[in-house]
Formats: structure tokens, sequence, C-alpha cells
């Protein structure tokens, strides 16, 4: 079944001047509420992500937008915090009476990290650095409080030693949260799995092997529907859906086991006049549920180009309406 209706690619969240990236937005009585990333054009997408990409807070009272930018988040701009110099990745949502925010940050020392004569090497180190966080807040106007260190770290001799990324928070019925992420491996791209009793911790691994073993994906967006959970990811080769970077939609009994159920979405999607555009990049789906919770509305890092984030003249997020 086609899920995506039409969109409107001049609508979501864009910034002049910046690469916009991820979105995670939350449903209020005022309006909606979008959390997302940016870092300046000044320099290659990747490269600035690794160092200067920040957490925004952006509002539209229309959940297709256009949002517009109200306040940073994250980094703390310490650089002797953990979470100093860069935020990325989040994703928000209502636990209870509070909204909890999960990101990924990283800091160094280096005052202006494009000037380091081994660019490459400490970029390669920042990154190595990224760990998993939380913020919390009664509002998503704040204040924020983050914890003071990550909830998440990769663990040594593992098959996520390298890095952990991607978070995706997934409540369950009985309160309890599994948090889905990434790492890398030499097989590809992985998701794993780690649970708590409540959102600061302990995060314990529920598996000593991804959970998604076979499957080249990453972007996780994880949800229970008081059944079964589900996972919407990027598909990294083509191999799952039949099309590259498209979407891939899991279903799972016990949130450990999983199997592909369907192609959640692709990279063509259709404006308000009908006509098909093929986008460069959709990705970092994320998904807003209405009042049965069933998704009503996916959110997307988008790229314009010939294909891929690193060929992009401008990224947004598109706010794209659901077939249900």
């Amino acid at each position: 079944m086609e899920k995506i209706l039409k969109a409107d690619p001049s609508l979501g969240f864009h910034m002049e001047g910046y690469w916009v990236w991820c979105g995670s937005v939350l449903k209020q009585a005022d309006g909606y509420h979008m959390f997302a990333s940016r870092w300046p054009k000044d320099h290659p997408m990747f490269e600035g992500y690794v160092f200067t990409s920040e957490i925004v807070h952006a509002f539209s009272p229309d959940p297709l937008g256009p949002y517009i930018f109200r306040e940073t988040v994250l980094p703390t701009g310490n650089p002797k915090d953990w979470n100093g110099r860069m935020a990325h990745n989040p994703t928000v949502l209502r636990y209870g009476d509070r909204i909890l925010l999960y990101y990924i940050a990283t800091t160094y020392d280096e005052a202006d990290p494009f000037a380091s004569p081994n660019r490459e090497q400490l970029q390669g180190e920042v990154y190595r650095k990224i760990r998993i966080g939380l913020a919390i807040a009664d509002s998503p106007e704040g204040p924020w409080t983050h914890l003071p260190g990550p909830i998440l770290e990769p663990v040594p001799g593992a098959w996520d030693a390298m890095v952990v990324t991607n978070p995706a928070p997934c409540v369950l019925p009985d309160g309890r949260i599994y948090l889905y992420y990434r790492s890398n491996t030499p097989k590809g791209l992985r998701i794993g799995v780690a649970a708590a009793d409540r959102p600061e911790g302990p995060y314990r691994r529920l598996s000593p092997d991804p959970v998604l073993e076979g499957f080249n994906v990453e972007d996780p967006f994880a949800w229970h529907d008081g059944k079964q959970f589900h996972i919407w990811a990027k598909d990294m080769e083509g191999t799952i859906t039949g099309e590259v970077h498209a979407g891939a939609h899991f279903i799972s009994d016990d949130g450990i086991s999983w199997k592909f159920l369907e192609k959640a979405y692709s990279r063509s999607i259709r404006n308000l006049d009908g006509e098909t555009i093929r986008l460069g990049s959709l990705e970092r789906p994320q998904l807003l549920m209405d009042e049965s919770g069933r998704p009503e509305y996916l959110f997307a890092a988008a790229a314009d180009g010939p294909g891929g984030f690193r060929n992009a003249f401008n990224t947004w997020n598109i706010a794209i309406s659901l077939n249900q």
C-alpha cells in the first residue's frame, strides 16, 4: 500500500545558510514543535556535521509547516562537557508529564577544528567519541536538563565497539523503554537494543549481538502499537526494499527477533500538482502518531542533488501526510 500522500517540498523546515537534518516533532495544544539538527554550510555536509551540528527547536501551527526557528537547545558550548561541541540525531517524545529528548553528542578541545593540520584524523577521533544522551523538560519550550553523562556508550571488544548512534527510543505499554541504536561493523550498519525501566536508566543491552542481524540499515525509528514492535529504517543497499535508501518496515513480537514486512516509503514523492519528484535523500524517518497511535505524518531529512547526502546542494526537513 502506498503510504505517502502528496508533499510540498517548500514547506517543512528550511534555514538559509544551514544544512538541516533529522527532525522530530511533538504535538502540543499550541501547535507542532520540531527538534532538528543544523550546521553552517561553510563546510562540506558530513565534515561540518561531525564538528558543528547543533539541535534546534522550531515551531509551526500546521504539522506540514513551514517551521520557524526558535532556539538552540544543544550542545552545551563547554568543551569539557561530553556533549559540549556537537549534538545531533534528536528524537523527542512525551513520557507521562515529561518531554524526553534523545540525541547523540561529542566534544573536542580545538577552537577551530577546520584549521587543524590533521583535520581528517581529528574528524575520526571526534566521531568515535560520539555517545547517546538524554535531555528532559516539562515543556518543549524548556528549560532542558541534560543528564551529566551519556546513557549509552560503546562496549570495547563487542560488535558495537566503534560507536553508538541513531538513538530510537520505544516506550512499551508498561513504561519500559527499549532504546534501539546503530553501530558500524565490517558487515555493514547494524541495529542493537538496550532497555531501561525509567528514562534516566540504567540502559542494559538485551542481546550481545545486533537484533536486526543480516539487514544493512541505519536511521531506525521504533514504536510499539500495543501488540507489536515496529521499526522503519533506511535500506542502505536496496537489497531489502528494492530501492537504495528507501524505507524498510520491520515488525517484531518481542523487540529482539525481527522480520521485514514491507517497503515503507520511497525517495520518489509527489508534489501538490501530482508530479513525481526524485529526492536525493529521504532519511532519518521520524513519525508523528494520531490519537489512536497510528502513523499520521512522516518527517524526514531531505536533500536535492543526484543522490546521497554527500552530493547535496541543499537539505531540509520535509513533512509528509501518510495514508493510513
